[in-house]
């Protein structure tokens, strides 16, 4: 476990008026160390050099911020059969559908990225780490905790690639 989760298991840092966790008192720990890796992903979204990286990094980010949704919203039982994580978010937070939507089809870019080498610009990537932001953002407002990522004031710039005609020639 990180060191921010261990200071994260103090609930009166986090249980507010109108929480969801504020009837029990606490935030569980398996939902805050999902956001502190979360914010890990995101922070190495910004550091990332290759567009590639920073795209998959930031779709990790938000992966793990939704399955935190799922940490906090399921119970023991669980689901008869594997789903996906966007799959499976709607029906326990139908607020996030759209957001579920976005992030499966990133899903399906970042799988081509991981197991075929496809390329992505910077600017896809960009704009994926700033919905990852947003997105988390949204996640820590609906957990009722506070805001504990935060990406540095600039990305890191990303190298350009090069083409198939600059390696010919």
């Amino acid at each position: 476990m990180s060191s921010s989760s261990a200071h994260h298991r103090d609930s009166s840092l986090w249980a507010g008026e109108g929480d969801p966790f504020s009837r029990r008192g606490y935030v569980p720990a398996s939902v805050l160390e999902l956001l502190d890796r979360s914010g890990a992903s995101l922070r190495a979204a910004g550091r990332a050099c290759r567009a590639e990286e920073r795209y998959v990094a930031a779709h990790l980010c938000a992966l793990r911020a939704a399955a935190a949704v799922l940490a906090a919203r399921t119970g023991a039982g669980g689901f008869s059969r594997p789903r996906s994580v966007w799959e499976v978010l709607p029906t326990l937070a139908p607020e996030l559908t759209e957001w579920a939507g976005f992030f499966a089809l990133a899903a399906g870019e970042r799988a081509a990225i991981e197991r075929e080498g496809r390329k992505v610009t910077a600017r896809a990537a960009d704009d994926l780490v700033r919905q990852a932001e947003t997105f988390v953002g949204i996640v820590q407002d609906l957990l009722g905790v506070p805001p504990v990522v935060a990406l540095p004031e600039y990305l890191t710039p990303v190298a350009p690639t090069r083409r198939h005609t600059d390696l010919a020639g």
